[in-house]
Protein backbone atom coordinates (compact mmCIF):
# COMPACT_ATOMS: atom_id res chain seq x y z
CA UNK A 1 0.00 0.00 0.00
CA UNK A 2 3.04 2.34 0.78
CA UNK A 3 4.46 1.58 -2.47
CA UNK A 4 1.04 2.71 -4.37
CA UNK A 5 1.19 5.68 -2.37
CA UNK A 6 4.41 6.74 -3.24
CA UNK A 7 3.73 6.21 -7.14
CA UNK A 8 0.89 8.37 -6.76
CA UNK A 9 2.46 11.21 -5.19
CA UNK A 10 5.49 11.12 -7.98
CA UNK A 11 2.29 11.00 -10.63
CA UNK A 12 0.96 14.33 -8.84
CA UNK A 13 4.29 15.81 -8.17
CA UNK A 14 4.79 15.15 -12.51
CA UNK A 15 1.11 16.48 -13.15
CA UNK A 16 1.74 19.77 -10.75
CA UNK A 17 4.91 20.95 -12.50
CA UNK A 18 3.52 20.28 -15.98
CA UNK A 19 0.64 22.30 -14.83
CA UNK A 20 2.46 25.51 -13.49
CA UNK A 21 4.80 25.66 -16.58
CA UNK A 22 1.88 26.44 -19.25
CA UNK A 23 3.59 27.32 -21.77
CA UNK A 24 5.17 24.27 -22.41
CA UNK A 25 2.01 22.81 -21.29
CA UNK A 26 0.12 24.86 -24.41
CA UNK A 27 2.57 23.48 -26.68
CA UNK A 28 3.09 20.06 -25.34
CA UNK A 29 -1.09 19.46 -25.73
CA UNK A 30 -1.28 22.06 -28.83
CA UNK A 31 2.09 20.29 -30.94
CA UNK A 32 -0.29 17.55 -32.31
CA UNK A 33 -3.20 19.33 -33.20
CA UNK A 34 -1.32 21.85 -35.11
CA UNK A 35 0.67 19.41 -37.12
CA UNK A 36 -3.11 17.55 -37.95
CA UNK A 37 -4.36 20.45 -39.00
CA UNK A 38 -1.27 21.70 -41.26
CA UNK A 39 -1.10 17.74 -42.99
CA UNK A 40 -4.66 17.62 -43.72
CA UNK A 41 -4.57 21.10 -45.06
CA UNK A 42 -1.86 19.78 -47.42
CA UNK A 43 -2.73 16.35 -47.90
CA UNK A 44 -6.04 15.62 -46.28
CA UNK A 45 -8.11 16.36 -49.51
CA UNK A 46 -6.62 13.85 -50.94
CA UNK A 47 -7.81 10.19 -51.20
CA UNK A 48 -5.02 7.27 -50.54
CA UNK A 49 -4.95 4.16 -52.61
CA UNK A 50 -3.63 1.19 -50.22
CA UNK A 51 -3.71 -1.30 -52.71
CA UNK A 52 -6.98 -3.07 -51.97
CA UNK A 53 -8.98 -0.13 -49.74
CA UNK A 54 -9.30 3.74 -50.72
CA UNK A 55 -9.67 5.96 -47.75
CA UNK A 56 -9.48 9.83 -46.63
CA UNK A 57 -6.58 11.34 -46.03
CA UNK A 58 -7.97 12.79 -42.93
CA UNK A 59 -8.57 8.77 -41.83
CA UNK A 60 -4.46 8.33 -42.25
CA UNK A 61 -3.60 10.84 -40.09
CA UNK A 62 -5.20 10.41 -37.02
CA UNK A 63 -3.74 7.25 -36.40
CA UNK A 64 -0.43 8.55 -37.93
CA UNK A 65 -0.56 11.83 -35.76
CA UNK A 66 -1.41 9.29 -32.73
CA UNK A 67 1.96 7.70 -33.51
CA UNK A 68 3.15 10.49 -33.59
CA UNK A 69 1.98 11.43 -29.83
CA UNK A 70 3.41 8.04 -28.54
CA UNK A 71 6.90 9.30 -29.84
CA UNK A 72 6.94 12.62 -28.94
CA UNK A 73 5.49 12.00 -24.84
CA UNK A 74 7.62 8.93 -24.66
CA UNK A 75 10.28 9.25 -25.76
CA UNK A 76 11.24 12.50 -26.69
CA UNK A 77 9.83 14.13 -23.81
CA UNK A 78 11.38 11.41 -21.16
CA UNK A 79 14.31 11.68 -23.11
CA UNK A 80 15.08 15.08 -22.93
CA UNK A 81 14.13 15.23 -19.67
CA UNK A 82 15.87 13.03 -17.95
CA UNK A 83 19.04 14.58 -19.42
CA UNK A 84 17.92 17.93 -17.80
CA UNK A 85 17.43 16.29 -14.42
CA UNK A 86 20.58 13.86 -14.87
CA UNK A 87 23.21 17.14 -15.36
CA UNK A 88 21.53 19.30 -12.89
CA UNK A 89 21.93 17.20 -10.47
CA UNK A 90 18.02 16.41 -9.68
CA UNK A 91 18.55 12.60 -10.27
CA UNK A 92 21.60 12.58 -7.96
CA UNK A 93 19.67 14.38 -5.42
CA UNK A 94 16.53 11.96 -5.93
CA UNK A 95 18.57 8.96 -5.50
CA UNK A 96 19.91 9.76 -2.23
CA UNK A 97 16.62 10.64 -0.89
CA UNK A 98 14.11 8.39 0.97
CA UNK A 99 12.03 8.13 -1.96
CA UNK A 100 12.52 4.43 -3.68
CA UNK A 101 14.70 5.10 -7.39
CA UNK A 102 11.58 2.54 -8.82
CA UNK A 103 8.39 4.52 -7.30
CA UNK A 104 10.03 7.87 -9.00
CA UNK A 105 10.58 5.91 -12.53
CA UNK A 106 7.21 4.56 -12.25
CA UNK A 107 5.66 8.23 -11.35
CA UNK A 108 7.16 9.59 -14.61
CA UNK A 109 6.49 6.76 -16.70
CA UNK A 110 2.90 6.97 -15.56
CA UNK A 111 2.45 10.41 -16.46
CA UNK A 112 4.29 10.28 -19.73
CA UNK A 113 1.33 7.47 -20.45
CA UNK A 114 -1.44 9.62 -18.65
CA UNK A 115 -0.49 12.86 -20.63
CA UNK A 116 -0.08 10.73 -23.78
CA UNK A 117 -3.59 8.91 -23.89
CA UNK A 118 -5.13 12.47 -22.86
CA UNK A 119 -3.49 13.67 -25.88
CA UNK A 120 -4.53 10.57 -28.15
CA UNK A 121 -8.42 10.85 -26.99
CA UNK A 122 -8.27 14.98 -28.23
CA UNK A 123 -6.55 13.95 -31.28
CA UNK A 124 -9.07 11.40 -31.89
CA UNK A 125 -11.91 13.84 -31.11
CA UNK A 126 -10.83 16.38 -32.65
CA UNK A 127 -10.54 14.17 -36.36
CA UNK A 128 -14.25 12.83 -35.04
CA UNK A 129 -15.66 16.25 -34.53
CA UNK A 130 -13.67 18.40 -37.56
CA UNK A 131 -12.30 16.05 -40.57
CA UNK A 132 -15.01 13.00 -39.88
CA UNK A 133 -13.23 10.19 -38.64
CA UNK A 134 -14.20 6.87 -37.61
CA UNK A 135 -13.76 5.99 -33.88
CA UNK A 136 -12.42 2.97 -33.75
CA UNK A 137 -15.59 0.35 -32.45
CA UNK A 138 -14.50 -3.85 -33.09
CA UNK A 139 -10.84 -3.26 -33.70
CA UNK A 140 -10.79 -0.85 -30.00
CA UNK A 141 -8.61 -3.72 -28.06
CA UNK A 142 -6.01 -3.89 -30.63
CA UNK A 143 -5.67 0.10 -30.42
CA UNK A 144 -5.17 -0.23 -27.05
CA UNK A 145 -2.63 -3.05 -27.10
CA UNK A 146 -0.57 -1.14 -29.81
CA UNK A 147 -1.16 2.10 -27.83
CA UNK A 148 0.35 -0.14 -24.60
CA UNK A 149 3.12 -2.16 -26.46
CA UNK A 150 4.36 1.34 -28.09
CA UNK A 151 4.14 3.04 -24.66
CA UNK A 152 6.69 0.47 -23.15
CA UNK A 153 9.08 0.61 -26.28
CA UNK A 154 9.24 4.34 -26.64
CA UNK A 155 9.36 4.76 -22.98
CA UNK A 156 12.50 2.43 -22.70
CA UNK A 157 14.26 3.61 -25.96
CA UNK A 158 13.50 7.65 -24.52
CA UNK A 159 15.93 6.30 -21.31
CA UNK A 160 17.97 3.89 -23.64
CA UNK A 161 19.29 7.16 -26.18
CA UNK A 162 19.29 9.27 -22.56
CA UNK A 163 22.08 7.47 -21.84
CA UNK A 164 23.21 7.94 -25.04
CA UNK A 165 23.54 11.94 -24.90
CA UNK A 166 26.74 13.37 -23.11
CA UNK A 167 25.49 16.43 -21.66
CA UNK A 168 22.49 18.22 -21.62
CA UNK A 169 23.60 20.92 -24.01
CA UNK A 170 23.49 17.96 -26.69
CA UNK A 171 20.20 16.56 -25.67
CA UNK A 172 17.88 18.52 -28.36
CA UNK A 173 20.07 17.57 -31.20
CA UNK A 174 20.99 14.24 -30.31
CA UNK A 175 17.22 12.93 -29.58
CA UNK A 176 15.71 14.92 -32.14
CA UNK A 177 18.13 13.68 -35.04
CA UNK A 178 17.17 10.36 -33.46
CA UNK A 179 13.82 10.49 -34.19
CA UNK A 180 12.80 13.25 -36.75
CA UNK A 181 14.19 11.28 -40.07
CA UNK A 182 12.05 8.27 -39.19
CA UNK A 183 8.75 9.77 -38.54
CA UNK A 184 9.53 11.19 -42.04
CA UNK A 185 10.47 8.03 -43.49
CA UNK A 186 7.97 5.87 -41.68
CA UNK A 187 4.24 6.71 -42.91
CA UNK A 188 3.66 9.47 -40.36
CA UNK A 189 4.22 13.04 -41.85
CA UNK A 190 3.84 11.55 -45.34
CA UNK A 191 0.97 9.10 -47.00
CA UNK A 192 2.26 5.74 -48.43
CA UNK A 193 1.26 6.71 -51.74
CA UNK A 194 3.37 9.21 -51.87
CA UNK A 195 5.96 7.63 -54.09
CA UNK A 196 8.67 6.92 -51.57
CA UNK A 197 11.54 4.80 -52.38
CA UNK A 198 11.57 0.97 -52.39
CA UNK A 199 14.93 1.38 -49.90
CA UNK A 200 13.37 3.88 -48.09
CA UNK A 201 10.58 1.79 -46.80
CA UNK A 202 13.17 -0.94 -46.32
CA UNK A 203 14.97 1.12 -44.18
CA UNK A 204 12.33 2.58 -42.53
CA UNK A 205 11.05 -1.27 -41.47
CA UNK A 206 13.90 -1.79 -39.40
CA UNK A 207 13.05 0.56 -37.08
CA UNK A 208 9.70 0.28 -34.56
CA UNK A 209 7.65 3.92 -35.62
CA UNK A 210 6.79 2.51 -38.92
CA UNK A 211 5.42 -0.53 -36.80
CA UNK A 212 3.65 1.55 -34.76
CA UNK A 213 1.92 3.92 -37.46
CA UNK A 214 1.27 0.69 -39.43
CA UNK A 215 -0.49 -1.11 -36.64
CA UNK A 216 -2.58 1.81 -35.49
CA UNK A 217 -3.50 2.20 -39.34
CA UNK A 218 -5.20 -1.14 -39.30
CA UNK A 219 -7.31 -0.54 -35.56
CA UNK A 220 -8.23 2.84 -37.24
CA UNK A 221 -9.05 1.08 -40.71
CA UNK A 222 -12.91 1.63 -40.90
CA UNK A 223 -12.89 -1.21 -43.26
CA UNK A 224 -11.10 -3.63 -40.87
CA UNK A 225 -13.03 -6.79 -40.75
CA UNK A 226 -10.69 -8.89 -38.37
CA UNK A 227 -9.65 -7.59 -34.49
CA UNK A 228 -7.56 -5.17 -36.28
CA UNK A 229 -4.14 -7.05 -34.28
CA UNK A 230 -0.62 -6.72 -36.17
CA UNK A 231 1.47 -9.53 -34.30
CA UNK A 232 4.35 -8.84 -36.60
CA UNK A 233 4.53 -5.29 -35.52
CA UNK A 234 3.72 -5.75 -32.23
CA UNK A 235 6.82 -8.14 -32.22
CA UNK A 236 9.23 -6.02 -34.00
CA UNK A 237 7.92 -2.94 -31.70
CA UNK A 238 8.17 -4.65 -28.74
CA UNK A 239 11.08 -6.25 -29.72
CA UNK A 240 13.01 -2.80 -29.92
CA UNK A 241 11.55 -1.98 -26.28
CA UNK A 242 13.41 -5.09 -24.43
CA UNK A 243 16.33 -4.21 -26.54
CA UNK A 244 15.78 -0.25 -25.20
CA UNK A 245 15.60 -1.47 -21.39
CA UNK A 246 18.53 -3.64 -21.51
CA UNK A 247 20.85 -0.84 -22.59
CA UNK A 248 18.92 1.40 -20.26
CA UNK A 249 19.77 -0.70 -17.39
CA UNK A 250 23.25 -0.91 -18.68
CA UNK A 251 24.42 2.26 -18.93
CA UNK A 252 22.11 4.80 -17.65
CA UNK A 253 23.50 7.25 -14.94
CA UNK A 254 21.46 8.77 -12.32
CA UNK A 255 24.93 11.18 -11.89
CA UNK A 256 25.73 14.47 -13.70
CA UNK A 257 28.12 13.71 -16.46
CA UNK A 258 29.49 17.42 -16.37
Amino acid sequence: MKAVRLVLLQIKYQERAFRRNPAAAFFTIAFPLIFLVILNVIFGGNDLDLGDRVISGATFYIPAIAALTIVNSCYTSIAMSWVFDRDGGVLKRVRGSPLPPWAFLFGRIAHAMILMLALLVLVVLFGWLFYDVDVPGQTMPAVLVTLAVGAFAFCAMGFAIAAMVPNADAAPAVVNASILPLLFISDVFIPPDAGTPAWVEHVSSVFPVRHLSEALQTGFNPFETGAGFEPVHLAVIAAWGVAGLLVTLRFSSWEPRV
